[in-house]
């Protein structure tokens, strides 16, 4: 099958265009809301064709950075960054590190207490009733005996996304994202065989009393020793393998 280089080379073309166009986004040389010139002004001022400039707006489209509005009005328009957008990509990236073994559970777990202890903090402040209500229910779900390992996993994540929401920082809950979003799913899957999810609730129970009786030292105490039981499972659940893996192969 014959290589078709000239979509390489277009396909390079537009990804330099839609990084130029990115950039010009984010460094606000591009308002939200403004108007982009149409892909005939574009492929002028670049000296491309114009489907090269389709495919680098289709790029910009993906990341959620422009969006196409119809009508007499209509054409594509710089669109509000979004957060989970934005991160997504990151976390993509973050979650694949993780699975190469880029990082150990020492830098995570240490990551993970660094950064997490500051929402717990900040929650502390400004937690809501909504909040609180949210971080509850899925402490009442995670009791319950009939859910799944992966359910349990699902509201463990959840339980910390509520926790970080409670900070109620942007700049702030787009950082977590890669935490809350990579780092948890993963280390969850090794360790899911080995901890005990009553202690793992307990320890969420006890976080949440925390930061409802706005207690930020608490908190992050209780944070503490909840990312040590982790560290500690995934330690256990690596010897686990570990053996399993001596004893396949001395089978063999």
């Amino acid at each position: 099958m014959p290589i078709e280089y000239e979509d390489v080379v277009r396909t390079g073309v537009a990804r330099q265009v839609a990084d130029k166009i990115r950039s010009a986004i984010l460094d606000g040389r591009l308002q939200i809301d403004e108007r982009l010139p149409t892909e005939e002004e574009l492929a002028k001022s670049f000296g491309i064709s114009r489907p090269t400039i389709r495919e680098a707006l289709k790029r910009l489209a993906a990341q959620n950075l422009i969006r196409s509005q119809r009508g007499p009005a209509g054409g594509t328009f710089v669109k509000r960054p979004d957060p989970e957008g934005l991160s997504s990509a990151i976390t993509g990236a973050a979650t694949l590190l993780v699975g190469m073994g880029a990082f150990d559970i020492d830098e995570i777990i240490g990551a993970r207490l660094e950064t997490e202890a500051i929402c717990c903090r900040l929650a502390c402040e400004r937690r809501s009733g909504e909040d609180l209500a949210a971080m509850r229910a899925e402490i009442a779900l995670q009791r319950s005996a009939s859910l799944t390992d992966e359910e349990f996993c699902a509201s463990d994540v959840r339980f910390h996304r509520g926790l970080v929401t409670a900070a109620g920082n942007g700049p702030l809950s787009l950082m977590m994202y890669t935490v809350v979003e990579a780092f948890m799913p993963i280390t969850n899957m090794i360790v899911s065989q080995v901890r005990e999810r009553g202690t793992v609730a307990g320890f969420h129970e006890r976080l949440a009393d925390a930061v409802e009786a706005r207690d930020g030292a608490g908190a992050v105490g209780v944070l503490s020793e909840l990312l040590s039981y982790v560290r500690d499972s995934y330690a256990v659940s690596l010897k686990r393998r570990a053996e399993r893996e001596a004893a396949r192969a001395k089978r063999g």
